[in-house]
């Protein structure tokens, strides 16, 4: 009688959860070696993509003093970040948002927080969290670790004025790879 071949375990088949990419978010930022090799530019964000767990995708950023990403979701992906170096701002919407269908959306009051991420916290997130990520330093960088899952299929950016949130525009990967 033969063996019956192994079968892959069903953890080895399972997607990354907001936990598992929390944690490798975490561990990456701890690479000091790692976070001094990211180029660093005065003007804009640089950018490395890292290979994430379990298929993710995952980018090394570095944030220039008075730098942010403005508004945007990141789709149906679950992710986390951390502030590797320098302190970051979120800025996001306690509430869901349909997901397709609007163009323009009036918030309620109350939807708004607002968390300081020094070197070393982070935070993970659910899909078609809205939100806004800010270096509000006038002097120092930051360096910042960022996973999702699965990888991003688009990101929705958004306008805001006061309580109106409107769409403006979809990027695909083609417009940031």
């Amino acid at each position: 009688m033969s063996a019956s071949p192994a079968l892959p375990s069903v953890s080895s088949l399972a997607p990354p959860t907001q936990a598992e990419l929390l944690d490798f978010v975490r561990r990456t930022a701890a690479d000091a070696e790692l976070i001094d090799s990211l180029p660093l530019d005065p003007e804009g964000r640089t950018w490395v993509r890292l290979e994430g767990p379990g298929g993710s995708e995952a980018w090394l950023i570095g944030w220039p003093p008075g730098t942010g990403t403005g508004w945007h979701d990141h789709a149906e992906s679950v992710g986390a970040f951390i502030t590797a170096a320098g302190e970051l701002k979120e800025n996001s919407l306690a509430a869901r948002l349909p997901a397709d269908g609007w163009k323009t959306l009036e918030l309620s009051d109350e939807v708004d927080r607002e968390r300081r991420l020094p070197a070393g916290k982070g935070r993970s997130f659910g899909q078609h969290h809205v939100h806004e990520v800010l270096n509000e330093s006038t002097d120092a960088h930051a360096i910042s670790v960022h996973a999702y899952y699965p990888p991003l299929p688009q990101i929705r950016r958004y306008s805001r004025t006061g309580q109106i949130l409107r769409l403006e525009h979809v990027e695909r990967p083609e417009d940031w790879q």
